[in-house]
């Protein structure tokens, strides 16, 4: 990370190193990086020091972030106001920035005190959180400075949202690529890093040396891809698929046997349309893939939200919640927990359900 003249600035840049020894993914490294950076500038362009900013400079960041017109998305866009909620997200960033410039003694504790509170115990945990056999995860510090919010709930596509984007592409790879997402719900850079081997789509893969029938693909981490793409989740996993995700899968294959660049590597999803033809698809050709379906549908829509649409699928067909989270490569149950709401459409069973009973009765 550096600063307006191009000076490295090295507390940043460990911290951001530091990230990347945790072995978090690209994206997430991004995001920190991004939000750091809006801090640092912050700073910079008022006179504070960064690493003691007091609690006068941090509330008047905290300000800034919702007054602030945040950058358009796309070149030609308008630009935006932060909604408190993504306030809150940068605030958590900077929190964790400084906690790590303190354990190395470049920030006072009395900084990261306004941000973030004493240590409590936590008597009542939330849904699906695991205290430990000893109550070792209670204690929880909580953040201090920070704007409520009201739980936007998860917003979800529709099956006739779902065609109209595959409708909207005229190309093989990107039809694909949407299917992919809707029927296993995987993260945008679990579907990057994907490889030709891990796609068993026949009846049985014995052949392959995999026991699993039924066509399937394998999620696994891997830290060498050359496109960045990491899986978030450390643990590998199984995906059973249907027989329209192999179809599409076989459509993109015939579109991409006549790139011959293509056939260089095994990375599944690569570039067929522009230079370098034949490399893995990156993070940004994604997003400008989305960027462009979502001008043309009407409505906005990204990677991730087909992930939130197929979990909120599977509940709703009763799948159990453990299948569920295996399914989305969740290590904790309360990761499950934005999923679980209750639609217009269950409620109004309930109420007719209980006045059938109640007219039966009387």
């Amino acid at each position: 990370m550096v600063d307006d003249a191009y000076e490295l600035h090295v507390e940043a840049t460990a911290f951001l190193a530091g990230l990347r020894a945790r072995g978090l993914s690209v994206n997430t490294e991004r995001l920190y990086a991004g939000r750091v950076a809006q801090y640092l500038s912050y700073c910079a362009t008022r006179g504070l020091p960064w690493s003691q900013p007091g609690f006068l400079g941090l509330r008047g960041f905290q300000d800034w972030l919702v007054s602030e017109p945040a950058p358009p998305r796309r070149r030609g866009g308008r630009a935006r106001l932060r909604a408190p909620g993504t306030a809150n997200a940068v605030l958590t960033s900077v929190a964790g920035f400084l906690r790590f410039g303190a354990t190395q003694g470049w920030v006072p504790d009395q900084t990261v005190s306004v941000l973030v509170g004493p240590t409590s115990w936590q008597s009542v945990s939330p849904p699906g959180f695991d205290p430990g056999e000893a109550g070792q995860w209670r204690p929880v510090t909580r953040a201090t400075l920070r704007f409520r919010t009201v739980e936007p709930g998860v917003e979800v596509l529709s099956d006739a949202q779902i065609r109209q984007l595959q409708t909207l592409t005229g190309r093989a790879r990107d039809r694909f690529l949407i299917a992919l997402l809707a029927c296993t719900g995987v993260r945008i850079g679990e579907a990057l890093g994907l490889r030709r081997e891990d796609m068993h789509l026949l009846a049985t893969s014995t052949g392959l040396g995999c026991e699993i029938s039924g066509p399937h693909i394998h999620v696994r981490r891997r830290a060498d891809n050359a496109n960045g793409a990491l899986a978030k989740s450390r643990y590998p996993r199984v995906i059973p698929v249907t027989a329209d995700l192999v179809a599409a899968y076989t459509d993109y294959r015939r579109e991409r046997d006549r790139v011959a660049e293509a056939g260089e590597t095994d990375m599944v999803l690569v570039n067929l349309f522009r230079a370098p033809l034949g490399r893995a698809m990156r993070y940004p050709a994604v997003h400008e893939m989305f960027e462009r379906l979502s001008a043309a549908a009407g409505f906005r829509v990204r990677p991730h939200l087909f992930r939130h649409t197929a979990a909120t699928r599977w509940l709703a067909a009763g799948v159990d919640r453990d299948v569920v989270q295996h399914l989305l490569g969740h290590v904790s149950p309360s990761s499950m927990q934005p999923y679980l709401h209750v639609d217009a459409r269950a409620t109004r069973d309930a109420v007719e359900r209980v006045a059938a009973t109640t007219a039966a009765t009387r």
